[in-house]
């Protein structure tokens, strides 16, 4: 069930120049529902005379022993701005959860390999965990354009082996994830994947080349969170639609970027 909620500040962690992980909980104290990995929430952004709209937000992970949300949040415009300059203790208004999530594969001995890519790497980290949880190995393939855009990887490594790409090459192998040498050594059944969009075409054309079940989580321009602007339209094969209503993960054989 969608929810309007006051949530107040744990903690703001700056991870590098433009990344900050917040961590939040409601301000009443009542326990967090069920939330499903992929979903996302909208943020009202106070006192930012230019920023009218709430801004779509990830959930990067959802810790139920401390009742807190984890959203890493990029500062990319005054609205992010504003809310990577929230301090503990502050509040901040919330919409939440929206939108679907990523499936589970029926079998636990599905070979599974999620795929990040800058802050599109948000989503991987509590969708590992719920994997980790239902018995699966995943494995975590993490890019960036260097070592200090690769975020959390403490947290990542707890839930699955990870692989590192940097186009700079000062981690992991050097290039795009879609060049890792994994892709072609290893086998996979189904492979997740969010970050910029030509990342994800690359890899929804790999997965589909090699017949593998493959789900992308979109980062299209979200202003209302209900279907309801239209800002966030995604060409599909059945016509046009919402990705915050009807998404933001879809199945690649939903989507036109193979045709």
């Amino acid at each position: 069930m969608k929810k309007m909620l006051d949530f107040v500040v744990r903690s703001n962690e700056q991870l590098n120049d433009k990344n900050h992980l917040l961590r939040v909980s409601p301000v009443t104290n009542e326990a967090l529902p069920e939330i499903r990995p992929g979903q996302f929430v909208q943020i009202r952004v106070d006192n930012s005379p230019s920023t009218y709209l709430r801004r779509p937000i990830s959930i990067n992970f959802v810790d139920y022993c401390s009742n807190e949300l984890w959203l890493l949040v990029q500062c990319a415009g005054d609205g992010t701005a504003k809310i990577c300059a929230l301090k503990p203790e502050e509040t901040l208004n919330m919409i939440y959860p929206l939108g679907n999530s990523f499936s589970i594969p029926a079998s636990n001995q599905a070979r599974t390999l999620l795929v990040g890519g800058g802050v599109g790497m948000a989503p991987m980290l509590f969708l590992g965990k719920i994997l980790k949880d239902n018995g699966f190995s995943p494995d975590f393939l993490l890019g960036g354009r260097s070592a200090k855009d690769l975020l959390l990887l403490e947290h990542f490594e707890k839930y699955g082996t990870v692989y590192y790409t940097t186009e700079d090459g000062c981690k992991g192998e050097k290039g795009f994830v879609t060049q890792h040498p994994l892709l072609a050594g290893k086998r996979y059944d189904y492979i997740y994947t969010c970050g910029p969009k030509p990342m994800m075409v690359a890899v929804a054309k790999y997965a589909r080349s090699q017949g593998i079940e493959c789900e992308v989580s979109l980062e299209n321009l979200m202003a209302c969170g209900f279907g309801a602007c239209l800002c966030c339209v995604e060409k599909t094969i059945r016509g046009n639609v919402c990705a915050c209503t009807e998404g933001p993960v879809f199945n690649i054989k939903e989507l036109r970027w193979t045709d």
